[in-house]
This record gives C-alpha cells, structure tokens and sequence, in this order.
C-alpha cells in the first residue's frame, strides 16, 4: 500500500492506492482557515497544517486499518511558495505566508536590483508570490523575526519535519522559491545572498522520487503502520498533479480548467521566460523541469456569472449544448481577481466588453467561456515564445467536463485536447505515486502511466477564423483594462 497527502491552501487530502494504484480510501479534512488580516495578505498557522493531516491519517486508521498498516512508503505534496520561518528549536516563528499573498511587491524590484542577471539562474522574473521576495518582506518590516530565522520551509515541508524528524525539500517546490539554480538543480548562492541567507538555513534538497526520511517510530505505532514507510521527497501541487497523470515528457502538458486556469508543460530543459511572468520549474521527477501559467480566475468566472443570474454554472452551460460553434460578439476579460501570468498585473480587472441589448444568458455565458480560452492562449503563447512546442494536453479540472468549452480551448490553442475518462485523482494520487517508487524502486515508466481516455477534441476548422478575430478583440479588451 501507498499513502499520498496533500496539503492545500483549504484543507489536506489524503489517499491509499494499492500495488495496482488501485484507490482504496480516500479521506479529506476539516476547512483549513486562512487569515487575512489586511489587503493582499494571506497567512496560515502551520498547526493547523499539522492537525489536518493528522485527522485525515487518524480516520484512514479508524475505516481502513488493515490497509493502512502496510504503507510501505508516503508521498507529500502542498501548495507552492509558502514561508515558513523556523527559529533554532523549529517551532515557526509566525503564520506562514502563502502563495497568493501580494504584499511583496515593492521586493520583487529589491530582488532584481540585488541580481540583476537573476533571470539565467532561475529562470524568470521574480513575482510576489515566491518565497524569496516574502523573506525580504520580512527583513524590512518584521525585522526581529527575520534575525531570529534558522531556517526556512516551504508548507509541506514542514510537514516532512514533523513526520521524519528531518529538514528535506524537492527540486519541483524548492524552484518555486527563486532560491534554486534551474540548471544546476541546486541552491543557487547568489539568489540566497540577495536575501541575506545561506545554505545552512535551507533544507537537504533531493528529487521527488527519493527517499526523504522515514515515518517516526511513535507516529508509526499511532497509526498501525508496521512497516515503517519511507517518505518522498514529493513535489508542489501542480508538479504532482503531472505525476498523477503521467505528463513527464517534452511538450506534454495538462489544460486544467478548475477555480483557477493552469497550463502545466514537461520539459527535457530548463526553459527561461525573459519577456513573460510564466514559471519555468524543476518537475518532481529526474531530469525534467516544467513550465507553468497560472490565471487565478476560471470556472469561478462562471460561478460568479450564475449568481449574478440567479441560476447554476451547469444550468447555463447545458443551455448552449455541446456542438461547436462560432465565436460570438460579446467579449469577457476574466480577470477577476488580477492576473498572475502571463502579464504580471495585480491591479488589473476583469469585465464584459461590447454588452448590449440584445445579449442574454447564454450570450454572456460563452463570452465567459470564450475569454478563459483567451487567457489561456496567451499562456500557451508565451509558452511557444520561449521555446516550447505543445505536443500533447490532457483537459483536466471541472471545465473539462464540458465538451463545448474544450472545443473553444482547442480551437484557440490551435491543438488537440485529450479527454480522460472518469475524475483525476490529482495531487494526493500523484504524490501517492512518488512514494510507491521510493519505496519500491521501480522505474518511473511503469509507475507514472497516463490515464484511459474516454476521447480526444479538436479544433474546429470551421469556426478557426471567428475565434482568432474574437481573439483579437479580446486582447485589445485587455489593453483597456
């Protein structure tokens, strides 16, 4: 048996796959509770990181013991970017502060000021939700804080310290942090220099695939484990949700369309993005790295879309049927929360554009549909910009369950969707595949294998020209914006 925990900004997931990465049980936790006690600021207690996973594992022990007993290795996975700051007896020295805190700002220019060749060692512009422009939030304004740091832990990570007792990282979530030389896949001095750390406050990094420690002895007997399972190192969230479906390969990717839009492209090289905020990445497996682009604001355009109508997101999408059709004349930006990649604009906004009259439900649905599709085609171009060839893309996330809205995305990208049959298990399934191979070492191509497809969808010939002028309407919107 395998466990995989996966630790979210709003609760822990974890599951129990078999030998044949059969699911066995699946359990979730209690809402995680994020505070925000200011504008752009996100924190977290990592204790309730801690009481989270500990309540999925305790009920994993109470419904499936037997199966739980004979873990022989555990993957870990978490949300990207958090800083947790440790003092020299590793109890965190304030919240953590997450991936979509916007208050480091100002830092990001502090960043590339200190390095201003930073671009060659990890690959992109800093942004604020990586680690390294937080510490530097630190250093300027909780300056007692920032002296009494010892080291420094990404959120799932901290949760690897209290299972092992040992202080490891990744290559796939350490890259987030903008401490990481890409190409060396190692710490990268120059960049921890700029924040006035060093080596010797970072954890042990290794790849995702090994072993990071194993589960300590007390924690073993608490949950029945006889084995006591290795730990991977695992990776972010995204880098796993890969894993869980097998992308690990040159230009193949996933299109998710959940709350949030990411496009996720594998790699054999590191690519840097001089002209575009998209992330260039380590993956959780041995020489791969990733890129990946994020728009904050997705299926829950559509969400917001139903309230405001007064009907549900799958009542208004089943009206417009499931056929392709041409691109319409309302346009939507969706920015409704800012936007992340590929322009780095957390003022921006979102909004409809050229509304009038005659436009109704469904008219102001498919605009929502269509102007996701857009900004996901900007990300898939800056992704071509710098080198990258999409080959190959798994629709995943809610979205996807709509065969209308993959037609749109296909035809914008301008490339074939495959369609996986039945729910992604996403990044606890992943994770819960690092583990087996850690513990198992069994290679990586056995292990990380793409999931049965119900279909695949295509672009439309047919409407291939109204929605590049739609495209360009759009993108003129967003230079208004």
């Amino acid at each position: 048996m395998f466990l995989g925990i996966d630790l979210g900004t709003s609760g822990v997931k974890s599951v129990l796959i078999d030998a044949g990465q059969a699911l066995i049980a699946e359990v979730s936790s209690r809402p995680l509770v994020v505070t925000r006690a200011h504008p752009g600021w996100s924190e977290q207690d990592p204790a309730l990181w801690w009481e989270a996973v500990t309540e999925t594992l305790d009920a994993l022990a109470a419904s499936h013991p037997a199966a739980l007993a004979a873990v022989e290795g555990i993957g870990l996975s978490g949300q990207m970017y958090g800083a947790t700051v440790l003092d020299a007896a590793d109890r965190p020295l304030r919240p953590a502060i997450l991936w979509n805190d916007t208050r480091s700002t100002p830092e990001c220019a502090e960043l590339l000021d200190g390095v201003p060749d930073l671009i060659r060692h990890v690959g992109r512009k800093p942004t604020p939700g990586v680690t390294a422009a937080k510490i530097l939030w630190l250093r300027r304004h909780e300056r007692q804080i920032y002296d009494a740091i010892h080291s420094v832990l990404l959120p799932k990570d901290y949760i690897r310290l209290l299972l092992t007792g040992e202080k490891v990282s990744d290559m796939a979530d350490a890259s987030g942090t903008m401490w990481l030389d890409l190409a060396a896949r190692d710490w990268s001095d120059p960049m921890l220099g700029a924040c006035g750390l060093d080596r010797r406050q970072m954890p042990q990094l290794i790849e995702g695939t090994a072993v990071s420690g194993r589960l300590q002895p007390e924690l073993a007997a608490r949950w029945g484990m006889r084995r006591h399972p290795v730990v991977a190192g695992g990776g972010g969230d995204n880098a796993c949700g890969a894993c869980g479906t097998g992308v690990t390969e040159e230009g193949e990717g996933t299109v998710s369309l959940g709350t949030s839009g990411v496009l996720f492209v594998a790699n054999d090289s590191p690519r840097r993005a001089t002209g575009h905020a998209i992330e260039t990445l380590c993956h959780a497996v041995p020489g791969r790295w990733h890129q990946m682009s994020v728009i904050l604001s997705a299926t829950s355009c559509l969400t917001w879309l139903a309230a405001r109508l007064k009907r549900s997101p799958a009542d208004l999408v089943q009206e417009l049927g499931t056929a392709p059709r041409a691109a319409g004349d309302l346009t939507f930006v969706p920015f409704l929360d800012g936007c992340w990649s590929p322009r780095s604009d957390a003022r921006m906004r979102g909004g409809f554009v050229g509304l009038a009259h005659q436009h109704d439900d469904a008219a102001m649905t498919q605009a929502v549909m269509e102007g996701v599709a857009f900004a996901m085609r900007e990300c898939a171009d800056a992704f071509r910009a710098s080198g990258t060839e999409l080959r190959r893309l798994l629709a995943i996330g809610g979205g996807s369950q709509s065969d209308l809205w993959l037609s749109m995305l296909a035809t914008t990208l301008g490339i074939e969707l495959d369609v996986p049959r039945g729910s992604a298990l996403g990044a606890a399934f992943g994770a819960a595949r690092l583990g087996m191979i850690a513990a198992t070492n069994t290679p990586l191509a056995s292990v990380l294998r793409r999931p049965e497809l119900r279909g695949a969808i295509g672009p439309s010939a047919a409407h291939a020209d109204s929605y590049a002028a739609a495209f360009d309407r759009w993108q003129g919107a967003v230079a208004r914006c």
